[in-house]
């Protein structure tokens, strides 16, 4: 293994400077037993024709299950004209906008889109989009570590897990401290209070948290803030904030999470879209892009890159991050999805909320048990002996009802998440509960 271009000489030199003796060295992280030993096992090359077979092959394989998921991907309807206005050409070509005198329809979708995220969460400021929702759950809290010079972190465990695994490696490589809280279902005020002192940078919550439920966050704000911590509320099913009070009410400094829900489709793990939005106060401790409009030398409106605050554009040293870019074209769709639906976001949001209280009645009216007795959005936990073998059982079925907590939350054996949205029938729901009453 070598650099291209390179002579030994400079390998060395090269290896010598970043303090370690091979190549091999940089990856003594990877553990030996995930690492490919020899060539990869590729088949020889195939044909354009071949290549094609082979895939229709594959393809024929797939099967349409009906969807009880969510845990942070969510299968919202995407009307169709979200998909023809993303795909013009000059959308979906478009890139960063570095020139922004030539880039004004790019800059106008960015900015509307911080508008409609600052809106929804009732904060000041939002950037330009991030990664995804646990890439921006590591911004925010490394974005609270720069404001108040503390490097630790309490977290509850009602937090998404994946989230959680994503922060903790970003809170390894930067040498902050976390401290996850254990809870039933929602979070331990009394708990968090006691960990919470003048050396905790932030406490995060997320709302409605990995159950579904609703947190309680305002007498949290009020323990975070009266010891000089940051409050970051995460969102992973944004369709909520139709119809709960928004973060900036309940006392976040900081919102991060997800907005895959509008208007882009899970896609079997991608792309997603990741938002963070602030108060004034901490605009300019953001990291990524933020648009901002203004007049040009003629009076007309126009729109300019107002921060960027990236490694690229400024000295590396003062970045506030190593984000290289920006989720423009998901953003356009989200921006596209918001336009269509306006104030019937919160009809969509009460739809959600009916049909999943409505498969949780059926449910427990057949003998099931809901493991939390609190409020939820569109998400619950329902109890049910042998949990992981029922599931397997309904997905032969042609369902996909929930997923097994028990791998995240060793106290939930037995327990499925479930997530209901507008497409998901009342026909589905009938169906559902009398293939589960043949296999259960």
């Amino acid at each position: 293994m070598g650099y291209i271009g390179t002579t030994d000489d400079e390998r060395r030199e090269m290896l010598h400077v970043i303090g370690v003796s091979s190549i091999e060295d940089l990856f003594e992280d990877v553990p030996q037993s995930i690492r490919v030993k020899g060539l990869l096992d590729l088949p020889p090359a195939h044909s354009e024709i071949e290549v094609y077979h082979s895939i229709r092959e594959i393809e024929s394989k797939n099967s349409c299950l009906r969807c009880f998921v969510g845990a942070g991907a969510y299968n919202h309807f995407v009307p169709s004209v979200v998909d023809q206005l993303a795909l013009r050409s000059e959308y979906y070509t478009a890139y960063t906008p570095y020139q922004p005198e030539v880039s004004q329809g790019t800059l106008t979708a960015i900015f509307e889109f911080q508008t409609m995220i600052c809106r929804l969460t009732g904060m000041d400021a939002a950037n330009a989009s991030l990664y995804d929702g646990a890439t921006s759950l590591a911004e925010a809290v490394l974005m609270s570590v720069r404001i108040n010079n503390r490097d630790r972190i309490v977290i509850s465990d009602t937090v998404n897990p994946h989230y959680r695994g994503v922060l903790e490696t970003y809170a390894w490589a930067n040498d902050i401290v976390i401290e996850a809280v254990s809870s039933e279902g929602s979070a331990d005020v009394s708990r968090l209070e006691e960990l919470i002192d003048d050396t905790t940078s932030a406490v995060v919550i997320q709302n409605p948290n990995f159950f579904g439920i609703i947190e309680d966050i305002e007498p949290i704000a009020a323990i975070a803030h009266n010891s000089g911590a940051q409050v970051i509320i995460v969102i992973t099913e944004p369709l909520s904030l139709g119809l709960l009070k928004s973060p900036g009410k309940l006392g976040a400094d900081i919102v991060c999470g997800e907005a895959q829900a509008f208007g882009n489709y899970p896609g079997f793990g991608g792309p997603y879209l990741g938002i963070l939005a602030v108060r004034k106060e901490f605009l300019r401790k953001i990291p990524g892009r933020l648009v901002g409009r203004t007049l040009d030398l003629d009076g007309n409106e126009s729109f300019v890159l107002t921060m960027q605050t990236r490694e690229q554009h400024i000295r590396r040293e003062r970045a506030t991050s190593n984000i290289c870019t920006n989720q423009g074209l998901c953003a356009l769709r989200t921006v596209i999805y918001l336009s269509l639906l306006g104030n019937r976001l919160r009809d969509l949001a009460e739809l959600n909320h009916r049909i999943a209280s409505h498969l949780l009645r059926r449910l427990t009216d057949k003998g099931f048990e809901k493991a939390f007795d609190k409020p939820f959005f569109n998400e619950f936990v329902v109890r049910l002996n042998n949990a992981k073998e029922i599931h397997e059982k309904i997905k032969n079925n042609g369902y996909i009802l929930g997923i097994p907590l028990e791998d995240h939350y060793p106290y939930l054996k037995d327990c499925l998440l479930i997530c209901c949205t507008e497409q998901n029938t009342i026909e589905d729901i009938d169906t559902l509960l009398s293939v589960l009453e043949g296999v259960a």
